[in-house]
């Protein structure tokens, strides 16, 4: 028999959830209250592992039995970190350094397994991908930027909305381009002795 085990989302974005139920998955949402501001790492790969895992922990606490994913995006354009831009003053003038160029995507995920209120393990990984940008003309950005799309994720894109024409193409991991990679979290589960169809919705 398979066991039936719960999965949690630590996380409030909507495209990780939608990635979850497109595969199949059913996962509650639980929002960390991790303050990102206050964790650094020499690399950004180190850094988006670092909120992931924090993120995890920190719901895995307020857990009795649950699998618990927390994940963390970071562009990296530059040899540095690109999260959310402040502003559309900021977005514009990420768009016209990345307009023609390429960054690293990475997307750290940690996959926290709880029973009896107690983690039993701790899985943390980085996927990352390298995301090759469009040259957007003056006016498409600025209609972009009109949207407030880019101010509200990573790196000022997104690959599965409106952000997506202005992408030519990704080396890697598309899913985690958009915020959680499902081959990752098939691994993941692996190691738990789980398949990923033994949570597919019943």
């Amino acid at each position: 028999m398979t066991e039936d085990r719960r999965l949690v989302l630590a996380s409030a974005s909507p495209a990780r959830l939608t990635l979850l139920r497109q595969a199949g998955l059913s996962p509650e949402v639980v929002v960390s209250g991790v303050d990102e501001s206050g964790y650094t790492a020499p690399r950004v790969a180190e850094q988006v592992a670092l909120l992931a895992a924090a993120k995890a922990a920190d719901v895995a606490k307020r857990e009795t039995d649950a699998l618990v994913i927390g994940a963390d995006s970071l562009l990296e354009f530059g040899g540095k970190p690109q999260g959310k831009p402040a502003d559309a003053a900021e977005a514009r003038d990420r768009w016209r350094r990345m307009a023609g160029r390429s960054g690293v995507l990475h997307t750290g995920q940690a996959l926290f397994d709880v029973r009896d209120g107690a983690v039993v393990s701790r899985d943390i990984a980085v996927a990352s991908t390298v995301v090759y940008f469009a040259d957007p003309t003056p006016p498409e950005v600025e209609a972009y930027l009109a949207t407030g799309e880019p101010l509200a994720v990573a790196g000022a894109f997104t690959l599965d909305g409106l952000g997506a024409p202005f992408v030519r193409r990704v080396e890697g991991d598309p899913a985690a381009v958009v915020g959680l990679s499902l081959t990752v979290l098939r691994t993941q589960l692996g190691k738990r002795g789980l398949t990923i169809t033994d949570l597919w919705r019943r």
